[in-house]
């Protein structure tokens, strides 16, 4: 049989994770944050093609959205160009 003090701390939880997020979160400040993890992932997708002379480790940031779409475009094959393409909207 379960302790009630357990059985209280298990309905305390369980009613906790039914609730909202309390985070709140602008859609520009998400739209951004996307933004960030798209060219993140456009960075390790294209780094020996278009930042071969960059630190593999370094970690994009939302300024440097701009120079990493300028790279993709620039030195990039079709795939890299469109990723660029797609950071740009």
């Amino acid at each position: 049989m379960v302790d009630e003090k357990v059985r209280q701390y298990l309905s305390q939880i369980g009613r906790r994770g039914g609730q909202r997020s309390r985070r709140t979160l602008d859609s520009e400040s998400a739209r951004k944050m996307v933004l960030v993890r798209e060219a993140r992932r456009a960075f390790r997708r294209f780094a020996s093609q278009c930042f071969w002379s960059c630190d593999p480790g370094y970690v994009v940031t939302a300024q440097d959205i701009p120079w990493i779409v300028e790279q993709l475009m620039k030195h990039g094959n079709r795939e890299a160009w469109e990723a660029g393409a797609r950071l740009c909207r």
